[in-house]
C-alpha cells in the first residue's frame, strides 16, 4: 500500500469511529485525490475548525468553487453541522473527511464522477 492508501484508510476509520458514517470508499478516494498534495502536509491536511478564516477558506475554495454551490447561510450551517458531527473537541479534523462529509451533505457526489 502506498502512502495515499494509508491516509485513505485513516480517513475511513475516522468516518466510521468519529462520525458514525460508513464511507463510500470510491468517493472517499476521489475526494482525497482532489485534495492534492495538501494531504501530505501536517498543517494543510487538517481543518482548524476554531479559526474563522479557515472555515471561510473551506466555504470559498471547496463549497463554492469545487462543488459550485451559491454562497449563503446554508454553507455556514453545513460546515457547522459537519464540524459538530466530526466532534468539536476532536483535535485533528482531516480535510479529506470534512470535504467528504460536505460532499455527501449537499448530494454533490456527481462532481467526483
Amino acid at each position: 500500500m502506498g502512502r495515499r492508501d494509508d491516509l485513505i484508510e485513516r480517513y475511513a476509520k475516522d468516518l466510521r469511529e468519529k462520525c458514525g458514517v460508513e464511507p463510500d470508499m470510491a468517493l472517499l478516494r476521489k475526494v482525497t485525490i482532489g485534495c492534492g498534495p495538501s494531504i501530505y502536509d501536517a498543517d494543510a491536511c487538517t481543518v482548524a475548525a476554531t479559526q474563522k478564516h479557515e472555515l471561510d477558506t473551506v466555504r470559498r475554495n471547496f463549497l463554492i468553487k469545487k462543488l459550485g454551490l451559491p454562497d449563503g447561510q446554508e454553507l455556514h450551517d453545513a460546515i457547522d453541522a459537519v464540524i459538530a458531527q466530526y466532534g468539536r473537541s476532536e483535535r485533528n479534523k482531516y480535510r479529506a473527511v470534512v470535504y467528504y462529509l460536505l460532499t455527501r451533505h449537499f448530494g454533490k457526489e456527481s462532481v467526483y464522477a
